[in-house]
């Protein structure tokens, strides 16, 4: 039976000495009860309290850390199957293949491509992680010279892809300080783990069927590596889908400690359609790294889009600050908008001003980022919540203009708004923050 918060706090040492990033010991204790903590990270527990929760205070699925630095791809140490019981934490890494065969020019420019292409959605930078260098053509020269591009023009975390253990072996010689990963074919072997513990790479195991995945892992932990990724291999998306279930399903509910790693899909299809259809999947259904075989742009955006919404805290919204903003360079006398501070609506509807040729004002009022018609049902968007929240930001000492234009969805506030402003004239815009720029220049804001 799993050890309760208060049954932990007992076997603390109760100095609340704040050294392991908590400021006390029982919400030390209620993080290793929800297995979001380990005992290592209390410097003074003693030999007693690591004896009885060394095991029990362990996370269910292992943090695991792919390359050093800012840009480091860390994955696991989930604790839920799904997102609504309470979050995900570390979101699916996307790892694109190089191929050497592809010839240096063209990965030259390939990494390059890939490293800057970035999006920004909701207030986020949006990325792939890593790079997965295959040796398909088995030349160990041309291996070496993709790993070093990668080196020398990316930060990114590496995964290395290759049957020769001589190859793999000057690989992580070349990057001994990078902590790569390496992606194993079949059976783990005594090179295999020589080569993680002499390097401090994490391995990447595959197997055939669960007992032998679990014999792979066994034997790595017996060997004392427990950097581990799992790989289940399934003949179609659907077995896939359903390995993956059991594993997550094994290591949070069973409490099997052989499956609590986090999971790896290699992404192979025949059409994009394929490939974006088990892509969805892998990000939705647990696996923690996956591999795309090329690269697309508009595959990417609509992966990372898929991915930002998954791992999205849903009882804590992302949200912007509530004040007032400036889109362009308004003057006192240019018009206000009004908004919600729910992230994807501010970036919406400040994009669209933006693209109007307009320069405004955007007040954001705080609706503890809710969207437009749910804090208007939930009674935060409404006439006296707006207009308070005007007055607290001093709108009518900043702008002449006496015109507010508010969204569309809401149409019914307009009256009431009037009456909590005296002397400002609300507008209703439009419903979507697509149809801004046709709006501004079907009605007059000054």
């Amino acid at each position: 039976m799993p050890l309760s918060g208060l049954d932990i706090f007992k076997l603390l040492p109760k100095t609340n000495c704040r050294e392991c990033g908590v400021p006390t010991c029982m919400a030390f204790a209620m993080k290793l009860a929800q297995k979001k903590a380990e005992l290592s990270e209390c410097p003074y527990a003693s030999e007693e309290a690591k004896a009885a929760l060394g095991a029990a205070s362990k996370p269910p699925i292992r943090l695991v850390k792919i390359g050093v630095g800012a840009r480091s791809l860390e994955v696991g140490n989930e604790t839920v199957m799904f997102r609504h019981e309470k979050t995900f934490f570390h979101q699916t890494g996307i790892a694109l293949e190089l191929k050497t065969s592809e010839g240096k020019e063209k990965l030259l420019s390939k990494i390059k491509e890939i490293e800057s292409y970035a999006v920004e959605r909701v207030g986020e930078k949006l990325e792939a992680e890593a790079f997965f260098v295959s040796d398909d053509s088995g030349d160990k020269e041309a291996f070496l010279n993709a790993i070093q591009m990668v080196k020398e023009h990316s930060s990114k975390a590496v995964i290395l892809n290759s049957t020769d253990g001589d190859r793999l072996k000057a690989a992580l010689e070349f990057l001994k300080s990078d902590r790569p990963a390496i992606f194993l074919h079949g059976e783990i072997t005594d090179g295999d783990l020589d080569l993680a513990k002499t390097y401090g790479a994490v391995l990447i195991l595959s197997g055939s069927s669960f007992d032998n995945l679990k014999d792979q892992v066994e034997r790595a932990e017996k060997a004392g590596i427990e950097d581990l990724i799992l790989n289940l291999e399934a003949p179609n998306l659907g077995r896939q889908l359903e390995n993956n279930t059991i594993l997550r399903r094994s290591a949070l509910k069973k409490n099997v400690a052989s499956f609590g790693y986090p999971l790896f899909a290699y992404i192979k299809a025949e059409s994009e359609l394929d490939l974006l259809a088990k892509a969805s999947m892998d990000i939705c259904k647990y696996s923690s790294v996956i591999v795309l075989p090329g690269y697309d742009s508009a595959m990417l955006y609509t992966l990372f889009t898929l991915r930002q919404n998954i791992y999205t805290d849903p009882q804590k919204p992302i949200q912007v600050e509530p004040k007032l903003y400036a889109i362009g360079d308004p003057k006192p006398e240019s018009p206000v908008f009004l908004t919600t501070n729910f992230s994807l609506t501010y970036f919406l509807v400040s994009g669209e001003i933006e693209n109007s040729g307009t320069s405004a004002h955007l007040v954001v009022c705080d609706c503890e980022g809710q969207s437009v018609l749910t804090a208007w049902a939930a009674g935060k968007f409404v006439g006296e919540t707006i207009a308070k929240f005007i007055k607290e930001i001093g709108l009518e000492e900043k702008v002449k203009t006496r015109k507010l234009i508010i969204p569309g969805f809401v149409s019914q506030i307009s009256g009431d708004l009037e009456e909590k402003l005296p002397g400002w004239e609300v507008l209703v815009g439009c419903q979507e923050a697509s149809d801004i720029p046709a709006f501004v220049k079907s009605v007059s804001l000054t």
